[in-house]
Protein backbone atom coordinates (compact mmCIF):
# COMPACT_ATOMS: atom_id res chain seq x y z
CA UNK A 1 0.00 0.00 0.00
CA UNK A 2 1.36 3.38 -0.97
CA UNK A 3 -0.08 6.58 0.48
CA UNK A 4 0.43 9.69 -1.66
CA UNK A 5 0.03 12.88 0.37
CA UNK A 6 -0.76 15.77 -1.97
CA UNK A 7 -0.41 19.31 -0.67
CA UNK A 8 -2.94 21.44 -2.54
CA UNK A 9 -1.30 24.86 -2.13
CA UNK A 10 -4.73 26.18 -1.20
CA UNK A 11 -5.25 29.10 1.16
CA UNK A 12 -6.68 26.59 3.65
CA UNK A 13 -3.57 24.40 3.36
CA UNK A 14 -5.54 21.27 2.46
CA UNK A 15 -4.15 17.81 1.92
CA UNK A 16 -5.63 15.33 -0.54
CA UNK A 17 -4.62 11.66 -0.34
CA UNK A 18 -4.35 8.87 -2.89
CA UNK A 19 -4.20 5.28 -1.65
CA UNK A 20 -2.69 2.92 -4.20
CA UNK A 21 -3.29 -0.73 -3.30
CA UNK A 22 -0.61 -1.92 -5.74
CA UNK A 23 -3.13 -4.13 -7.47
CA UNK A 24 -4.60 -1.61 -9.90
CA UNK A 25 -7.08 0.24 -7.68
CA UNK A 26 -6.65 3.74 -6.29
CA UNK A 27 -8.79 5.51 -3.70
CA UNK A 28 -8.87 9.27 -3.18
CA UNK A 29 -9.55 10.86 0.20
CA UNK A 30 -10.90 14.43 0.18
CA UNK A 31 -10.16 15.76 -3.34
CA UNK A 32 -9.70 19.53 -3.16
CA UNK A 33 -9.92 19.79 -6.97
CA UNK A 34 -10.37 17.26 -9.75
CA UNK A 35 -7.54 18.72 -11.84
CA UNK A 36 -4.96 18.21 -9.11
CA UNK A 37 -5.96 14.58 -8.62
CA UNK A 38 -6.20 13.80 -12.34
CA UNK A 39 -2.71 15.19 -12.93
CA UNK A 40 -1.37 12.97 -10.15
CA UNK A 41 -3.27 9.93 -11.41
CA UNK A 42 -1.46 10.28 -14.74
CA UNK A 43 1.73 9.36 -12.91
CA UNK A 44 0.28 6.21 -11.34
CA UNK A 45 -0.50 2.80 -12.75
CA UNK A 46 -4.07 2.21 -11.68
CA UNK A 47 -7.69 3.23 -11.90
CA UNK A 48 -9.49 5.50 -9.47
CA UNK A 49 -12.11 3.26 -7.90
CA UNK A 50 -13.64 5.61 -5.35
CA UNK A 51 -13.50 9.02 -3.76
CA UNK A 52 -14.01 8.96 0.02
CA UNK A 53 -15.06 12.21 1.68
CA UNK A 54 -14.32 12.58 5.38
CA UNK A 55 -17.08 15.20 5.60
CA UNK A 56 -19.22 17.59 3.62
CA UNK A 57 -17.28 20.87 3.63
CA UNK A 58 -16.51 22.28 0.20
CA UNK A 59 -12.72 22.11 0.47
CA UNK A 60 -12.96 18.34 1.01
CA UNK A 61 -15.39 17.54 -1.81
CA UNK A 62 -14.39 20.06 -4.49
CA UNK A 63 -13.08 17.40 -6.87
CA UNK A 64 -15.97 14.96 -6.55
CA UNK A 65 -18.00 15.88 -9.63
CA UNK A 66 -15.06 16.24 -12.00
CA UNK A 67 -13.43 13.00 -10.87
CA UNK A 68 -16.65 11.04 -11.23
CA UNK A 69 -17.17 12.42 -14.72
CA UNK A 70 -13.57 11.79 -15.80
CA UNK A 71 -13.01 8.36 -14.28
CA UNK A 72 -16.48 6.93 -13.54
CA UNK A 73 -15.39 6.41 -9.93
CA UNK A 74 -17.84 6.13 -7.07
CA UNK A 75 -18.37 8.66 -4.28
CA UNK A 76 -18.43 7.31 -0.71
CA UNK A 77 -19.29 9.31 2.39
CA UNK A 78 -20.79 9.14 5.88
CA UNK A 79 -24.39 7.98 6.07
CA UNK A 80 -25.27 11.37 7.63
CA UNK A 81 -23.98 13.14 4.51
CA UNK A 82 -27.13 12.35 2.56
CA UNK A 83 -28.38 15.63 1.12
CA UNK A 84 -25.08 17.34 2.00
CA UNK A 85 -22.85 15.77 -0.66
CA UNK A 86 -24.10 15.23 -4.21
CA UNK A 87 -24.16 11.90 -6.03
CA UNK A 88 -23.09 9.61 -3.19
CA UNK A 89 -22.92 5.98 -4.35
CA UNK A 90 -22.16 4.34 -1.02
CA UNK A 91 -23.04 5.46 2.49
CA UNK A 92 -20.49 4.41 5.10
CA UNK A 93 -21.17 3.46 8.71
CA UNK A 94 -18.95 3.31 11.75
CA UNK A 95 -16.87 0.09 12.04
CA UNK A 96 -17.49 -0.80 8.40
CA UNK A 97 -14.49 -2.45 6.71
CA UNK A 98 -13.40 -1.59 3.17
CA UNK A 99 -11.09 -4.10 1.47
CA UNK A 100 -8.09 -2.62 -0.32
CA UNK A 101 -6.60 -5.48 -2.28
CA UNK A 102 -5.60 -8.71 -0.57
CA UNK A 103 -3.62 -7.26 2.34
CA UNK A 104 -5.03 -3.93 3.48
CA UNK A 105 -8.37 -2.58 4.55
CA UNK A 106 -9.89 0.64 5.81
CA UNK A 107 -11.95 0.74 8.96
CA UNK A 108 -14.55 3.50 8.98
CA UNK A 109 -14.70 5.47 12.22
CA UNK A 110 -17.78 7.52 13.05
CA UNK A 111 -16.16 10.73 14.35
CA UNK A 112 -18.68 13.51 14.99
CA UNK A 113 -17.68 16.88 16.38
CA UNK A 114 -16.31 18.98 13.53
CA UNK A 115 -19.57 18.06 11.80
CA UNK A 116 -22.09 15.28 12.40
CA UNK A 117 -21.35 13.71 9.03
CA UNK A 118 -17.65 13.24 9.69
CA UNK A 119 -15.77 9.98 9.37
CA UNK A 120 -12.13 9.06 9.75
CA UNK A 121 -10.41 6.13 8.08
CA UNK A 122 -8.08 3.69 9.82
CA UNK A 123 -5.67 2.01 7.41
CA UNK A 124 -4.98 -1.52 8.59
CA UNK A 125 -2.71 -4.28 7.36
CA UNK A 126 -4.99 -7.17 8.11
CA UNK A 127 -6.35 -6.09 11.48
CA UNK A 128 -3.24 -4.18 12.57
CA UNK A 129 -3.67 -0.35 12.44
CA UNK A 130 -0.92 1.47 10.55
CA UNK A 131 -2.30 4.95 9.85
CA UNK A 132 -5.37 7.12 10.23
CA UNK A 133 -6.83 9.71 7.86
CA UNK A 134 -8.33 12.25 10.21
CA UNK A 135 -9.97 14.88 8.01
CA UNK A 136 -10.79 17.87 10.20
CA UNK A 137 -11.08 15.93 13.47
CA UNK A 138 -7.44 15.62 14.56
CA UNK A 139 -4.66 17.77 13.14
CA UNK A 140 -0.93 17.62 13.77
CA UNK A 141 -0.68 19.20 17.25
CA UNK A 142 -4.34 20.23 17.24
CA UNK A 143 -7.98 19.37 16.64
CA UNK A 144 -10.70 20.72 14.37
CA UNK A 145 -13.00 23.63 15.05
CA UNK A 146 -16.75 23.35 15.40
CA UNK A 147 -17.86 26.54 13.62
CA UNK A 148 -19.74 25.00 10.69
CA UNK A 149 -22.14 22.35 11.88
CA UNK A 150 -20.23 20.89 14.81
CA UNK A 151 -20.21 20.70 18.59
CA UNK A 152 -17.10 20.94 20.81
CA UNK A 153 -18.54 18.70 23.53
CA UNK A 154 -19.10 15.95 20.98
CA UNK A 155 -15.65 16.56 19.53
CA UNK A 156 -14.18 15.98 22.99
CA UNK A 157 -15.95 12.63 23.23
CA UNK A 158 -14.62 11.62 19.81
CA UNK A 159 -11.04 12.62 20.59
CA UNK A 160 -11.10 11.17 24.09
CA UNK A 161 -12.63 7.81 23.22
CA UNK A 162 -11.34 7.17 19.69
CA UNK A 163 -7.95 8.86 19.44
CA UNK A 164 -6.42 9.23 22.87
CA UNK A 165 -5.44 5.58 23.20
CA UNK A 166 -4.47 4.72 19.63
CA UNK A 167 -1.23 2.79 19.36
CA UNK A 168 1.95 4.87 19.37
CA UNK A 169 3.05 3.78 15.90
CA UNK A 170 -0.18 4.79 14.09
CA UNK A 171 0.67 7.50 11.53
CA UNK A 172 -1.51 10.61 11.35
CA UNK A 173 -2.65 11.98 7.98
CA UNK A 174 -4.72 15.15 8.61
CA UNK A 175 -6.88 17.15 6.24
CA UNK A 176 -4.80 20.34 6.59
CA UNK A 177 -1.29 21.47 7.43
CA UNK A 178 -1.73 23.61 10.53
CA UNK A 179 1.31 22.26 12.33
CA UNK A 180 3.25 25.50 12.82
CA UNK A 181 0.36 27.49 14.30
CA UNK A 182 -0.74 24.54 16.41
CA UNK A 183 2.76 24.16 17.84
CA UNK A 184 2.77 27.83 18.75
CA UNK A 185 -0.51 27.31 20.59
CA UNK A 186 0.93 24.30 22.42
CA UNK A 187 3.95 26.30 23.53
CA UNK A 188 1.75 29.20 24.64
CA UNK A 189 -0.29 26.85 26.81
CA UNK A 190 2.70 24.77 27.95
CA UNK A 191 5.94 26.80 27.73
CA UNK A 192 8.02 23.95 29.17
CA UNK A 193 7.14 21.60 26.29
CA UNK A 194 10.61 21.16 24.79
CA UNK A 195 9.46 18.61 22.22
CA UNK A 196 7.03 21.13 20.71
CA UNK A 197 9.64 23.90 20.83
CA UNK A 198 12.29 21.78 19.12
CA UNK A 199 9.82 20.65 16.48
CA UNK A 200 8.74 24.23 15.80
CA UNK A 201 12.37 25.25 15.30
CA UNK A 202 12.77 22.44 12.78
CA UNK A 203 9.47 23.24 11.08
CA UNK A 204 10.52 26.85 10.52
CA UNK A 205 13.48 25.66 8.44
CA UNK A 206 11.36 23.55 6.10
CA UNK A 207 9.50 24.56 2.97
CA UNK A 208 6.01 23.63 1.84
CA UNK A 209 7.43 20.78 -0.23
CA UNK A 210 8.25 18.83 2.94
CA UNK A 211 5.70 17.84 5.55
CA UNK A 212 6.22 15.98 8.77
CA UNK A 213 4.23 12.77 9.15
CA UNK A 214 3.59 12.42 12.87
CA UNK A 215 2.45 9.36 14.77
CA UNK A 216 0.27 9.09 17.85
CA UNK A 217 3.25 8.80 20.16
CA UNK A 218 4.49 12.21 19.01
CA UNK A 219 0.99 13.67 19.03
CA UNK A 220 0.61 12.77 22.69
CA UNK A 221 3.77 14.83 23.32
CA UNK A 222 2.91 17.92 21.26
CA UNK A 223 -0.88 18.05 20.94
CA UNK A 224 -2.40 20.14 23.74
CA UNK A 225 -5.78 18.49 23.22
CA UNK A 226 -4.26 15.10 24.07
CA UNK A 227 -2.53 16.46 27.19
CA UNK A 228 -5.57 17.30 29.29
CA UNK A 229 -4.02 16.03 32.54
CA UNK A 230 -0.94 18.23 32.22
CA UNK A 231 -0.70 20.44 35.29
CA UNK A 232 0.97 23.34 33.49
CA UNK A 233 -1.85 23.46 30.94
CA UNK A 234 -4.52 23.23 33.62
CA UNK A 235 -2.93 25.86 35.84
CA UNK A 236 -2.86 28.37 33.00
CA UNK A 237 -6.57 27.86 32.39
CA UNK A 238 -7.99 28.28 35.88
CA UNK A 239 -7.24 27.95 39.56
CA UNK A 240 -10.29 25.71 39.87
CA UNK A 241 -10.12 21.95 39.52
CA UNK A 242 -11.07 21.08 35.96
CA UNK A 243 -11.96 17.70 34.52
CA UNK A 244 -10.69 16.61 31.11
CA UNK A 245 -13.78 17.74 29.26
CA UNK A 246 -13.66 21.20 30.82
CA UNK A 247 -9.97 21.55 29.96
CA UNK A 248 -10.67 20.50 26.37
CA UNK A 249 -13.53 22.97 25.97
CA UNK A 250 -11.53 25.85 27.39
CA UNK A 251 -8.62 25.02 25.10
CA UNK A 252 -10.91 24.81 22.07
CA UNK A 253 -12.41 28.19 22.92
CA UNK A 254 -8.95 29.73 23.25
CA UNK A 255 -7.78 28.14 20.00
CA UNK A 256 -10.78 29.63 18.19
CA UNK A 257 -9.24 33.08 18.70
CA UNK A 258 -5.60 32.07 18.18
Amino acid sequence: MHVHQIYTNSHLRNFTYLLDDGEGSIYCVDPYTDTLVLNYLDQLNGKLKAVINTHEHGDHIGGNTGLKKATNCEIWAHENAEGKIDSIDRYLKGNELIKLGDTYQLKVLDTPGHTFAHLCLMLMKGYSPEAIFTGDTLFNAGVGNCHNGGNPEILFETIHHQFQNLSDEVLVYPGHDYLENNLRFTIDREPSNLTAAELLATENKQCDATFLITNMELERDINTFLRLDNEEIKNKLSSDELNKKQVFLKLRELRNKW
